[in-house]
């Protein structure tokens, strides 16, 4: 299925996307940390600066999020993350055009590429707006927040590091918070702050949240804040 974003024009990712095919394998370990360390493989490496802050935001769309807050931000290191490849090249496209030099866009699966490849502390936000609400018991399992996708996040966030969560969908909504409250060790959820790139009236200014706007659906959204969890104690022997 095409969404002729296009128009008729070739979409030129250029350097600002990337195909997570064109990855490197997984090296073949006993546990998927054991492979990430094994890969030493980092994503700050695709920056100009790979020491500048790094924000993650899961389900990219047509990068408006993106475009607008690495505007005002180029000190921090943007990387999106989409899954449909239309909606990847478009927004790629946009991403090169603009000449922005601190926005990269990986194409591919989000939650498995955190899981498999990204290592620990290294991101202080993961932004995730209107993300697919899969409203049918069967494809529940393909919602973002899931108990393991929020360890996931924990462990890829800094210390301090926030996820920032925006939805629609009541239902989608119940499920997150829900979801949450069983992470209350590692979370702290917090009243959610608008990004300043978020026009007059919105909480973060996509283009789903404008669309949405138009319709007249309430929104939801928080943030959750990264609690620093001790260490297990070590074993009895």
């Amino acid at each position: 299925m095409s969404f002729g974003l296009g128009h008729g024009r070739e979409l030129i990712p250029g350097d600002a996307g990337i195909e997570m095919s064109s990855l490197p394998p997984l090296p073949d370990a006993a546990s998927v940390a054991e492979a990430r360390a094994l890969l030493a493989f980092d994503p700050r490496a695709w920056f100009a600066d790979p020491s500048r802050r790094l924000e993650i935001e899961i389900g990219s769309g047509k990068g408006t999020f993106l475009l607008q807050q690495a505007g005002l931000e180029p000190e921090t290191n943007f990387l999106g993350i989409e899954w449909a490849g239309e909606f990847w090249a478009y927004a790629a496209d946009r991403i090169r055009r603009s000449e922005l030099r601190n926005v990269r866009l990986l194409h591919g699966d989000a939650t498995e590429f955190l899981r498999a490849r990204v290592p620990d502390g290294i991101a202080a936000v993961i932004h995730l707006y209107f993300s697919d609400p899969w409203p049918k018991t069967r494809h529940h399992k393909r919602r973002v927040v899931q108990d393991h996708t929020l360890r996931e996040f924990h462990r890829v966030l800094a210390p301090g590091g926030e996820l920032r969560i925006v939805t629609d969908h009541d239902e989608l909504w119940a499920w997150d918070v829900e979801h949450v409250e069983r992470a209350r060790e590692i979370f702290e959820r917090r009243d959610f702050a608008r990004p300043a790139s978020a026009g007059e009236g919105e909480l973060v200014g996509t283009n789903f949240e404008r669309k949405f706007r138009r319709e007249g659906r309430p929104f939801h959204a928080m943030t959750l804040v990264r609690r620093e969890v001790p260490p297990a104690a070590p074993a009895r022997a």
